[in-house]
């Protein structure tokens, strides 16, 4: 009981409780889309393509998360976020139609991407500064976990009791649902260190994040749409084997991210980016011209190892920021790193039926734009040292 009431007086205890909660509710949601849509729902591409297209429109639009909060706390509305995440969810499955689908894969990704962007503003609120990093990690680890018991529980319900997939998304939403009430009514409302902007708030010295989270979107995208997409069109990967890297990813994850984590509060924003975005250049190069299975297999666990290097791009923010503006700044930034899911899956979509190539080539250009663009971060970003200024003394 003792440890429960210290439980609740921890902060960092409900950021990793809820992060848990988010993966393992939309891991379970993800691995069985495909499957659904095309033996309940017949899908083809088109449906599949509208039904993508509207679940990122949520997060261009989670700048409106700064409205929502001249009425709700953070602390609450994440959980809320959680709340709808989870109802989307658990409804998925009783609509085996398009627009059914259309409408709680909407809810679902609304209950999301809030979710995420409230998430991030918490954290830099939260943590202090030399804990952020290895704290990033640390949730990265239990994200891991929540995924990878997903699985686990899909393949038990499914593989081997032959549970039907309505309910199976009812039993992940409606267990994520009650888990997300529980938190609500277990963890005190913890105090704002600083009282937050409620209003859009874009500073020219912010610039040089904004731009890095651009391209850190544009980059997503070309991992998630296409790096997946090459594997399976191009060397015949089945699902059982695209489902093997998604562990290998998320087992990574769970050994090694907090480590990295402790690595980026060592070493610093500027060099950590600098490893990341070099290695992407070889990388994407490596998949435009990859002709072995095996070795493409290993190029795209390497892509998302990276993704773990892109915490610095956080307390990078965290350093520079006035504290007001984190709940403000992390809306903007979140719709900023969406901007690319509007256009670039479509235009690179064409340049696909072309020469597959060139897409993974793009992916190299904007890694090089990525590199370019942290050279200008400063050895010790704080407010009033935000860039490098060509021509400067570097502080």
């Amino acid at each position: 009981m003792l440890n429960a009431v210290r439980l609740q007086k921890k902060p960092q205890h409900l950021l990793l409780a809820m992060v848990f909660l988010m993966a393992f509710g939309f891991s379970s949601w993800q691995v069985l889309l495909n499957n659904f849509v095309i033996e309940r729902a017949n899908f083809s591409g088109v449906e599949i393509g509208i039904l993508q297209s509207l679940r990122e429109i949520p997060g261009f639009l989670a700048f409106t998360a700064i409205f929502l909060l001249l009425i709700i706390k953070e602390q609450r509305f994440a959980l809320l976020s959680l709340v709808v995440m989870m109802l989307g969810i658990l409804l998925t499955g009783f609509f085996p139609n398009a627009l059914g689908l259309y409408l709680t894969t909407v809810l679902m990704s609304l209950g999301f991407h809030y979710y995420e962007t409230i998430n991030k503003s918490l954290t830099l609120q939260w943590l202090d500064k030399k804990d952020t990093a290895e704290f990033m990690g640390r949730a990265l680890s239990i994200k891991a976990l929540g995924a990878l018991g997903a699985y686990a529980l899909i393949w038990l319900l499914m593989g081997q009791l032959s549970i039907d997939y309505v309910w199976v998304y009812a039993a992940v939403g409606s267990v994520g649902l009650i888990a997300s009430l529980w938190l609500w009514a277990s963890f005190p409302m913890f105090k704002e260190k600083t009282t937050q902007h409620k209003k859009i708030v874009l500073k020219k010295r912010y610039g040089l994040y904004y731009l890095l989270v651009f391209l850190s979107g544009a980059r997503r995208q070309i991992f998630v749409v296409f790096a997946g997409f090459l594997m399976v069109e191009k060397f015949g990967y089945s699902v059982a084997d695209i489902s093997a890297l998604f562990i290998v990813n998320y087992l990574f994850n769970l050994f090694f991210a907090r480590r990295i984590g402790r690595f980026i509060g060592r070493l610093g924003e500027r060099p950590v980016l600098l490893i990341e975005y070099s290695g992407l250049i070889v990388v994407f190069t490596c998949y435009a011209f990859v002709e072995n299975s095996t070795i493409a297999a290993v190029l795209y666990i390497v892509d998302h190892m990276f993704f773990a290097l892109a915490i610095a791009l956080s307390t990078y923010f965290q350093k520079i920021a006035d504290q007001e503006d984190i709940a403000a700044t992390s809306s903007v930034s979140f719709t900023i790193n969406h901007i690319a899911a509007v256009f670039i899956p479509a235009l690179l979509g064409l340049l696909w039926v072309y020469d597959h190539s060139l897409v993974f080539l793009a992916g190299a250009v904007i890694a090089v734009l990525s590199l370019v663009a942290s050279c200008f971060i400063p050895k010790k970003p704080e407010p009033g040292n935000e860039y490098i200024c060509l021509g400067s003394v570097e502080r």
